[in-house]
């Protein structure tokens, strides 16, 4: 039976036509993936079955019944939820003080339980909190602030706060982007729980390799159409990348063999707090040499952004050194370690990586505006700048209307190409590059991947920061495994198992 049926749905944004008369529908007790390259009108339909879009055209129908949807509160009191893949969550406030706020704001099934909160909503929700976080392995503490939090525990959060709402419905946009192998485990095996007592999943995911093992079916967008709705068992993983890319993808790229030379950065006995005041680096020596790839693997959480953040200048450092090409950094600023030849691809690359009110073209030359032939010293020479932003465009395949769009206005995949554009496209001597393919689909990942190996063999020392083993083993020369801001072991990635390193993810030193 179908649960919900979207029917003819088309979304228009200024010179772009986002879902084009699109027909979906996801069944009661069915885990539906839908697939895309980025931009291809997923996240669009999906943010329109939530209530965050009204359509230009086309229906929905909830139980055979038309409803309109005006807002997510709408569709939060109809048992509609969805997981974004930007969270929406306040970053001054605890994770507690998060779940209370989408209680009083959606609504909650049972009204008992919704005065019970009001009277002691912080003490019930942290219990529930932690009851949640054993049950379903969602490791987070209910009273940390938002900001606190890395990237791999807020998405627990906002999995957590859906649990909350007691949803029939729920929706989970690239849900194990920053998960372990083991916690995408947990997860899935939360997902069929919930399909057998009867949930509809709409599971978006640029991993084929789970789509194929988790779903029952799968929806196949592209250009803002359907191109496909396939029964799970009956495809693979060639025939989906072919529907959403429109051509053949290579899944395993050719990795040439290289030489490597000088170290590019060297760093001794680091140690540094994280914003909850504990140590989150522990004595932590390391060195990336010239043609390599060194691979940071481990769990979100485990002090991989405060080490990024140290190196790229953005956090102070309590102990240790950092060298970049026999140059002490040692907590520089970031604009004197950028300058030293580093390239930075962020983990955020919404809050860090660019500015979201600025155009694609600003965007683009963020590092480079008071250099020639960019600017005289006074002015910029917007006309250069123009056919910089156009050369680059072209070079890394970024969907944009034009140059002066809001960079805001792009898909999650053409922001994190821009990023990388503006990053590498000026000869950087070392790329500090955190979870670099993270939400992009299988296209742009391999074109990114490439784009990495490419840099590795023109000289490049690249840091990979990554919790996708299967990126950090196809493109690392080296592995270092971290594990509660330290480092539990290292690996050639050529002779790497994956199980041995699952196990030193969990702290198991040298396994």
């Amino acid at each position: 039976m179908n649960i919900v049926e979207m029917k003819g749905i088309t979304k228009r944004f200024p010179n772009v036509l986002a879902n084009d008369h699109i027909d979906f529908c996801v069944n009661s007790g069915e885990i539906h993936a839908l697939l895309g390259e980025n931009g291809a009108g997923k996240t669009t339909l999906m943010n329109i079955l939530f209530g965050l879009y009204q359509p230009d055209e086309g229906q929905i129908l909830l139980d055979k019944k038309r409803v309109t949807l005006r807002s997510p509160r709408d569709a939060i009191k109809l048992g509609i939820g969805m997981v974004h893949q930007h969270f929406k969550l306040v970053e001054t406030n605890t994770v507690a003080e998060n779940i209370v706020l989408c209680l009083q704001i959606g609504g909650v099934t049972n009204p008992m339980n919704f005065f019970r909160l009001l009277q002691n909503p912080l003490h019930d929700v942290e219990q529930r909190v932690k009851d949640l976080s054993n049950e379903y392995r969602l490791k987070v503490d209910p009273r940390a602030k938002i900001w606190q939090l890395s990237l791999g525990e807020q998405q627990r959060v906002e999995i957590i706060k859906t649990m909350f709402q007691g949803v029939n419905i729920l929706i989970l946009d690239e849900p194990t982007s920053v998960l372990a192998p083991k916690e995408v485990d947990d997860l899935f095996n939360t997902l069929h729980r919930m399909a057998d007592e009867g949930h509809a999943i709409v599971f978006i995911s640029h991993k084929l390799d789970e789509v194929l093992r988790i779903s029952d079916r799968i929806t196949v967008l592209r250009n803002g159409r359907v191109m496909a709705s396939l029964i799970t068992s009956k495809t693979d993983k060639n025939e989906l990348a072919r529907l959403m890319v429109g051509r053949d993808v290579l899944f395993r790229l050719e990795k040439k063999q290289t030489i490597r030379s000088e170290p590019v950065l060297e760093v001794k006995n680091l140690e540094a707090f994280s914003d909850k005041g504990g140590l989150a680096l522990k004595n932590i020596t390391f060195k990336v040499f010239s043609r390599e790839i060194l691979g940071i693997a481990g769990v979100s959480g485990n002090g991989q952004k405060e080490l990024t953040e140290v190196l790229t200048g953005l956090r102070k450092s309590e102990k240790g050194e950092v060298n970049i090409l026999g140059v002490n950094v040692t907590n520089s600023s970031p604009i004197k370690i950028l300058n030293q030849g580093v390239a930075h691809i962020p983990e955020e690359r919404i809050k860090v990586g660019t500015v979201p009110n600025m155009s694609v073209s600003e965007n683009l030359f963020l590092r480079r505006y008071n250099q020639h032939p960019f600017s005289n010293g006074f002015c910029l020479k917007k006309d250069i700048i123009r056919q910089h932003s156009e050369k680059l465009i072209r070079e890394y395949n970024i969907a944009t209307p034009s140059t002066q769009t809001p960079i805001k206005l792009l898909s999650g995949g053409n922001i994190q190409k821009l990023i990388i554009a503006r990053e590498t496209s000026w000869n950087p001597k070392l790329i500090i590059a955190s979870h670099p393919t993270y939400g992009l689909d299988v296209g742009a990942t391999e074109q990114i991947r490439r784009l990495l190996l490419k840099q590795r063999e023109t000289g490049v020392a690249i840091l990979l920061i990554s919790e996708d083993l299967t990126e950090i083993l196809s493109l690392s020369d080296r592995i270092i495994v971290m594990f509660n801001g330290e480092f539990v072991g290292e690996t050639i990635a050529e002779t790497a198992n994956i199980e041995k390193i699952g196990l030193m993810m969990a702290g198991v030193r040298d396994a």
